[in-house]
């Protein structure tokens, strides 16, 4: 269940119709008056939102190497979809970091919500854990293969600019020159 929405998201219109179903995305189609006084139809994707995690414990931040069948490897952090509705956005963040990395950490905040593309209504849910309390085995998905790993901050900066990098807030990471400064951040407010 989607409980934030950032102050500029551009939605899905009420009016639209649903014309397609896929495994992840949903087509929506609508009539839209355009400047002229003429109708066309308009297109919007909606998808899952995603969660990520800057998790970080003894001073280093947690760092994936993956592999989903049919790719080739890339390195990202802990994170996945927003699929179900019984779940907040930190309820989701709190899942995919005990699946991907078996971790559980008790302090969480909120960081940034972007929308990365205006024509897919999804959104992109930073958070970053602290308090490491304790580790169990992981339990990823059957498509996944996952190595986990420990990175200081100059080399997650690093790696988020490689072309193997995936879904690293290099926005978020920019922000802070040392993981007391990461700590530090904001929480997000609409």
């Amino acid at each position: 269940m989607r409980t934030i929405i950032p102050k500029h998201a551009v939605l899905v219109p009420p009016e639209a119709r649903l014309a397609f179903v896929g495994v992840i995305y949903r087509t929506y189609q609508w009539r839209q008056r355009t400047f002229d006084g003429t109708y066309q139809t308009f297109e919007m994707l909606k998808r899952p939102d995603t969660v990520q995690i800057l998790a970080v414990r003894n001073d280093a931040i947690v760092l994936l190497r993956e592999r989903q069948p049919g790719g080739l490897p890339y390195l990202s952090i802990p994170g996945g979809r927003h699929d179900r509705e019984d779940e907040t956005e930190l309820d989701a963040a709190r899942r995919e970091l005990r699946e991907e990395t078996g971790m559980v950490f008790s302090h969480w905040r909120l960081l940034e919500v972007t929308q990365p593309h205006a024509k897919i209504e999804h959104f992109v849910y930073v958070f970053l854990a602290t308090g490491f309390d304790y580790a169990t085995a992981p339990s990823p998905d059957s498509g996944e293969r996952i190595q986990v790993q420990l990175v200081d901050l100059n080399t997650l900066k690093a790696i988020a600019t490689q072309p193997d990098a995936r879904g690293i807030p290099a926005s978020v990471l920019n922000q802070a020159d040392t993981i007391e400064t990461l700590l530090q951040l904001p929480a997000y407010h609409p």
